[in-house]
C-alpha cells in the first residue's frame, strides 16, 4: 500500500433536458401491458440447477460416486447435510442438465472437506462442447461463488471436471447451485427486452455487485434489501448500459433503485455503445425533491422509476448516466454518499435479439519480449528523461499517516556508485510542505508522462533498509489515477515489492474496486535459504491481459489470473496504462498494522527514529528495466 495520489472533487457535467413523465416513489406497480413481469420476477433468484433436479432425476449425471449413499443428485437436492463424493481419483466430473439455455450469472459450489484443489467449471449447449469459464488453482474448500460477468457463459449444461483433489478423498460437494435466467428474444410485441440480456458499467463495486444483476429479473419488495443489485463505486460519473441485441422502440424505461439511488441522470440509447442520445433527464423540480429526500443509510429505502418517453426512441444499447448522487445523514453528523445501486434496469419495446452476447475477453500476447525501459543509474545524477520527482505539497499530499515529506534533494534522491539511491533523513520540524510541517524527508521517483505502458515484464534490482516502519517500494499505479471520474483504487495498483522493515519477507499486492486497502489480492513471500531483504534481490511482475505473475529472483511468488479475480473479487482494471515508482516511505498504516507502534510516530519506533538520524537508511536500485512483447 506505497503512497497515493489524493483524490480530486468531481467537475460538474453538462446537462441536457428531454420532454418525459416520470412517476417515482416506492410502490411496485408496472403498467399494465408489463404483462411478463411477475413471471419474469416468479424466477427471479431461483437456484436453476435444483429445479432441473426437482423436476428430473435424470438431469444430474457424474463420471462416478463413492458409495449409493453420496450419489451425485445429493449435491442438487437442496439439503446441506447430503452430499455427492467421487472415488478418490482425480479427473472426476459431475454435471446437471438445466433443461433451458440460459445466461448463467453465477455457480455456487459447497464444498465438504474433500475438496478440490484444481478443477475447472465449463459450460455446453450440447452436452458435449464444453467451454471453461471459471479455473480454480488453489482452491481450499468452504463455500466458493464464481461470479461470470464479464464472460459471455450461455448453455444448458454446466460441469464441475475436477483437476486436482485437495486431500486423499474423492470431491465431495454439499450443494452445486446454478443462477441465472432465459435471455429476452426478439419481440414484435411490447415486452421487457433487456431481461437477462449483457450489460456493461465503467465502474462497479465488486464481483457481487456488477452489472449483470440489473436485468437477471427481480427486486425486493421493500426495495432495500441487499440483493442481486449493481452498485457502482463512489463517484457521480457512473453508468449502466443494457444490450438489447439489436436496433428496438422502446417507449418506456423502469429503474428499481436500492436506496443510494440516483438523485439526477440522464437515460440514453446509443447504436454501437460508444456514441449516445439522451432521450431523458428528470426535471429541476424532480431533482430537488429527490435531493431533499434526506435519510440516514438505516432509514432509507429505494424508488421505483418509470419512465414513459413522449416519443419512441430506437436504438440498440440504452444506458442511465448517473449525474447526481443521493446523501444521507450519517450520525456523525455528516452528509454522506455512497455509488449508485440499482436491482434492475427494465426497457420495455419491440425488437432486440436473445443473440446479444459479451464480447470475448483478450488472450495472452505473442511474441518474444523486447526492452523498451532501461536504467542502470550510472551517470551522476537521476536521468530525468527518464523519471519525474514526486514532491508532496506539489505532485501528491500526504498519505497513508506516513511521516515523511517527499522532496527533491540530493540529499534523498541520488546516484551513488552505479545505484540509485532513496535516503530518509531527520530534522525536527525542518521541512514544511503541502500546508504541513515534517520532521522526516525522503525519496520518490516515477515515469509518469516519461513512460505509461500497458502489459510487460517489469524487474528491479534492489537492496533494502532493515528496521521497524522503513517502508520502500517497488510498484505500478494506473495512469488515470489523477482523473477526478476515476481516482484511487478505479486506476488500479501493483505492488511489486513492497517491504515494511522485517529482514525475512516482502510482499505483494493487486489493488483494484473491491479489492482494496486491507482487502487487497496480495501475498508474502519468505526468502529461501536464510536470505534478507538487505541483500541484493530481483523483483519482478509479468504483466498480461490475462493476469498477474509476481517473481523474486526468478521465482513465483503470487499468481492471479483475470479470470479468478472478477469471478471471486471485482473489477479487472489493468488493460490500460500504468506508470513505474520508486520510494522510501517511513511509518504509516502498513507497517503499524503489523508493528504496533504509535508512537513517537504511526508506525515508527524511536529506535528506528534514531536510526534515521544516525545517516545510512535507504533503500538502493541497481537497475530497473520494462520488456514488452510486439
Amino acid at each position: 500500500m506505497p503512497s497515493r495520489t489524493p483524490r480530486i472533487l468531481l467537475s460538474a457535467l453538462a446537462t441536457l433536458a428531454t420532454v418525459a413523465v416520470l412517476s417515482t416513489g416506492p410502490a411496485l406497480a408496472t403498467p399494465t401491458s408489463h404483462s411478463t413481469a411477475a413471471a419474469a420476477q416468479a424466477t427471479w433468484d431461483t437456484d436453476r440447477a435444483a429445479a432441473a433436479y426437482a423436476g428430473n432425476h435424470g438431469a444430474v449425471t457424474a463420471s462416478g460416486s463413492e458409495n449409493d449413499g453420496t450419489a451425485p443428485g445429493l449435491a442438487f437436492d437442496g439439503n446441506g447435510s447430503t452430499r455427492w463424493s467421487s472415488p478418490a481419483t482425480d479427473n472426476a466430473w459431475i454435471r446437471v442438465d438445466l433443461g433451458a439455455t440460459i445466461r448463467i450469472d453465477r455457480v455456487v459450489l459447497d464444498w465438504e472437506a474433500a475438496y478440490g484443489k484444481k478443477y475447472v467449471l465449463e459450460v455446453s449447449k450440447n452436452g458435449t462442447d464444453w467451454t471453461p469459464f471459471y479455473t480454480e488453482d488453489a482452491g481450499t474448500g468452504g463455500s466458493v461463488t464464481a461470479h461470470t460477468y464479464p464472460q459471455d457463459v450461455v448453455g444448458r449444461y454446466v460441469r464441475m471436471r475436477g483437476i486436482e483433489r485437495g486431500t486423499p478423498y474423492g470431491y465431495s460437494l454439499y450443494s452445486f447451485k446454478v443462477y441465472g435466467g432465459e435471455p429476452a428474444p426478439a419481440a414484435t410485441t411490447r415486452t421487457n427486452l433487456a431481461l437477462n440480456h449483457p450489460v456493461y458499467s465503467n465502474y462497479y463495486q465488486h464481483a457481487g455487485n456488477s452489472p449483470a444483476f440489473v436485468t437477471d429479473g427481480g427486486w425486493p419488495a421493500n426495495l432495500k434489501d441487499d440483493q442481486t443489485r449493481w452498485s457502482s463505486d463512489w463517484n457521480a460519473n457512473r453508468w449502466v448500459s443494457v444490450d438489447l441485441g439489436a436496433t428496438s422502440t422502446i417507449d418506456t424505461v423502469d429503474l428499481y433503485w436500492e436506496a443510494a439511488y440516483a438523485v439526477d441522470y440522464q437515460l440514453q440509447v446509443s447504436d454501437d455503445n460508444r456514441t449516445w442520445r439522451t432521450v431523458h433527464q428528470p426535471s429541476a423540480a424532480e431533482v430537488a425533491a429527490r435531493r431533499a429526500d434526506v435519510k440516514s443509510p438505516a432509514d432509507a429505502v429505494g424508488r421505483h422509476d418509470t419512465v414513459k418517453l413522449s416519443q419512441p426512441a430506437t436504438g440498440r444499447y440504452v444506458r442511465m448516466l448517473g449525474k447526481e448522487r443521493r446523501s444521507f445523514y450519517n450520525p456523525a453528523p455528516a452528509t454522506a454518499q455512497f455509488g449508485y445501486s440499482l436491482y434492475e434496469f427494465q426497457v420495455w419495446g419491440t425488437g432486440g435479439s436473445a443473440a446479444a452476447a459479451y464480447p470475448a475477453l483478450p488472450g495472452e500476447q505473442s511474441g518474444a519480449y523486447r526492452t523498451t525501459f532501461f536504467d542502470d543509474f550510472t551517470g551522476a545524477s537521476l536521468d530525468r528523461s527518464k523519471w519525474r520527482v514526486v514532491r508532496t505539497g506539489q505532485e501528491m499530499g500526504s498519505v497513508n499517516g506516513e511521516s515523511q515529506a517527499y522532496v527533491d534533494s540530493s540529499d534523498t534522491i541520488r546516484t551513488e556508485n552505479g545505484s540509485l539511491v532513496l535516503r530518509a533523513k531527520y530534522c525536527k520540524g525542518c521541512t514544511q510542505a503541502g500546508g504541513g510541517t515534517y520532521d522526516f524527508t525522503s525519496g520518490r521517483i516515477d515515469t509518469h508522462t516519461k513512460l505509461d505502458f500497458t502489459y510487460g515484464r517489469v524487474s528491479a534490482r534492489m537492496k533494502l533498509p532493515v528496521g521497524d516502519g522503513f517502508w520502500p517500494a517497488f510498484w505500478l499505479l494506473g495512469s488515470d489515477v489523477d482523473d477526478p471520474s476515476v481516482s484511487w483504487p478505479s486506476s488500479g495498483e501493483t505492488d511489486i515489492m513492497e517491504n515494511i522493515g522485517y529482514a525475512d519477507w516482502t510482499s505483494t499486492a493487486l489493488h483494484g474496486p473491491g479489492y482494496s486497502a486491507d482487502g487487497n489480492i496480495g501475498a508474502r513471500q519468505t526468502y529461501p535459504g536464510g536470505g534478507r531483504a538487505d541483500q541484493w534481490h530481483t523483483y519482478a511482475v509479468e504483466w498480461t491481459p490475462t493476469g498477474m505473475r509476481f517473481l523474486v529472483d526468478d521465482r513465483v511468488v503470487q499468481e492471479t489470473t483475470r479470470n479468478k479475480l472478477e469471478s471471486t473479487r471485482g473489477q479487472w482494471v489493468f488493460g490500460h496504462n500504468q506508470y513505474v515508482i520508486l520510494n522510501l516511505a517511513l511509518g504509516g498504516a502498513y507497517p503499524a498494522g503489523w508493528n504496533k507502534v504509535t508512537t513517537p510516530y504511526w508506525g515508527l519506533p524511536q529506535s528506528s527514529v534514531d536510526r534515521i538520524a544516525a545517516g545510512g537508511v535507504q533503500a538502493e536500485v541497481d537497475w530497473v528495466r520494462v520488456e514488452q512483447k510486439g
